[in-house]
């Protein structure tokens, strides 16, 4: 594999000040998917912390707490799950370690799992399809926080009005993905120390009026329990898991980052958040009926403080929502398309508005909510053990510039354009986990096991092993190994 690169200006003041300039926040982001230089890479691991933070205290996973509850859940089960689906934020923290390795962004790194061209089917559907279809999820979440604050004001919440709402808060979570990386960083520290302070209040409300003892008149037992364990974990789980994307936010940084450092910053900052608020919906649920989460919580929130709630719900909405199109963005131009980041990023935009209005206006949302985070999941769990693997493999180590031909001379060309490994793992935990599945359908194992979805663990177990034997002996994670 080819050396890295050398800093054109090592520990110079020169070489700062070009990562400065390259990098900022007033300015739109210039890099989409090419490598960026060591001469361009700053920061420090800490700063993924408030990243990951900001984006994880949202309405979305309020109400998924709530749904934990309501599906027949004790408390303490629910706040079991809760933090069990949550460690899954693990996997994103190990991925981001490969972002300074290649100062890539993951849609160019798993062209080492998938092939240059493989790649592409991999960033056309495991890419820009689920963010844009998390992008309309959140944006539907935050619309609903929207909605309530716009009658709060007197102003009846009617469909011209909601569809300008919605337009609103698409046109600033827009804004922020298309500066991109530099306002990233710089906004989000405020943002999760003003949500921090908003969902302390929340939780003090919500604790005075939870039952701590609270179970279901009828407790659940058995496979009937198991099943609904599995379900909701699977419902957490599929946060975390859709982020194969964490190493977009990590790959400015210099490639002497702490390893650990940058696992530990991500996972956590994602981690604290996601436990708190979803541990919240639970809390709340014991209290009042959770089904309609808005009008719900506004019985046990000081009347002064709902407006500042429902802001605070669509800032955290907005900040995981920039994230999410500021990566699909991203898969947008690895799938092929020669545009500008900015310009992916709007057109991403574009279709998550679309299927937001179509979620809101036409579906039940509760319904569109759970059904999608569970069938997601067939899918991206296989993805992010796939990603997760070759990252363990290499020992984190990758080629950026190397990553970054598209040419059939490439050492990451595979067959065809293809890494038939990668391919075929993928395929076959996508496949084990369709058979595996219990949500808008029953695959042949769920309905042998009376309703047990165990699609998660065997899709991500499949998928990581079958990878780890077809790679054995490829040279280029040979190569990656040897430290070449």
């Amino acid at each position: 594999m080819a050396s890295p690169i050398p800093d054109p200006h090592p520990g110079s003041p020169g070489g700062r000040v070009v990562a400065q300039a390259a990098d900022r926040p007033a300015r739109i982001e210039a890099h989409g998917i090419d490598h960026i230089p060591d001469a361009e890479r700053h920061g420090h691991p800490r700063e993924l912390f408030s990243v990951w933070a900001a984006a994880n205290v949202n309405y979305l996973s309020l109400v998924i707490g709530g749904a934990l509850v309501l599906m027949g859940l004790s408390l303490w089960q629910a706040l079991a799950v809760t933090v069990i689906g949550n460690l899954f934020w693990l996997l994103p923290g190990l991925l981001a370690t490969s972002g300074p390795a290649a100062g890539a962004p993951s849609e160019v790194i798993t062209r080492a799992v998938y092939g240059v061209l493989g790649n592409r089917a991999n960033n056309a559907i495991g890419g820009w399809l689920v963010s844009v279809c998390y992008f309309a999820l959140n944006l539907a979440a935050a619309a609903t926080a929207a909605f309530a604050l716009v009658e709060k004001a007197g102003i009846t919440a009617n469909t011209p009005v909601k569809v300008a709402v919605i337009m609103v808060i698409a046109a600033l979570t827009l804004a922020i993905s298309v500066y991109g990386h530099a306002l990233i960083i710089k906004l989000y520290l405020p943002i999760t120390l003003a949500l921090a302070g908003a969902f302390t209040v929340v939780a003090f409300a919500v604790l005075r009026h939870a039952d701590f003892s609270y179970a279901p008149e009828a407790p659940l037992t058995g496979l009937e329990l198991w099943a609904l364990l599995l379900a909701g974990t699977t419902m957490i789980a599929s946060g975390p898991l859709s982020y194969t994307t964490s190493a977009d936010f990590s790959r400015y940084l210099p490639r002497t980052a702490s390893r650990k450092a940058i696992i530990g910053w991500t996972a956590l900052g994602a981690f604290l958040p996601s436990v708190v608020v979803c541990a919240l919906g639970a809390f709340a649920a014991t209290a009042v009926d959770m089904t309609d989460p808005q009008t719900a919580l506004q019985e046990i929130l000081p009347g002064w403080f709902v407006p500042v709630f429902l802001l605070a719900l669509v800032l955290g909405t907005i900040s995981i929502n920039a994230l999410t199109a500021y990566s699909a963005g991203l898969a947008l131009q690895a799938v092929g398309f020669r545009i500008r980041r900015s310009v992916s990023v709007l057109f991403d935009g574009a279709v998550a508005v679309a299927l937001t209005l179509y979620g809101l206006l036409v579906s039940h949302f509760l319904d569109t909510v759970s059904n999608a985070l569970q069938v997601i999941v067939v899918l991206v769990g296989p993805l992010m053990a796939v990603y997760a693997t070759d990252v363990l493999l290499r020992r984190g180590r990758y080629d950026g510039p190397a990553l970054s031909d598209e040419t059939p001379g490439s050492p990451f060309w595979y067959t065809a354009g293809v890494n038939p490994a990668g391919a075929l793992a993928l395929v076959a935990g996508v496949t084990a986990a369709a058979l595996c599945v219990n949500t808008l359908y029953t695959g042949p194992i769920a309905a042998a096991l009376d309703g047990v979805d165990l699609s998660l663990p065997v899709g991500m177990a499949v998928s990581a092993a079958l990878y780890a034997l077809l790679m054995r002996n490829d040279r280029t994670l040979r190569a990656a190994r040897a430290g070449a």
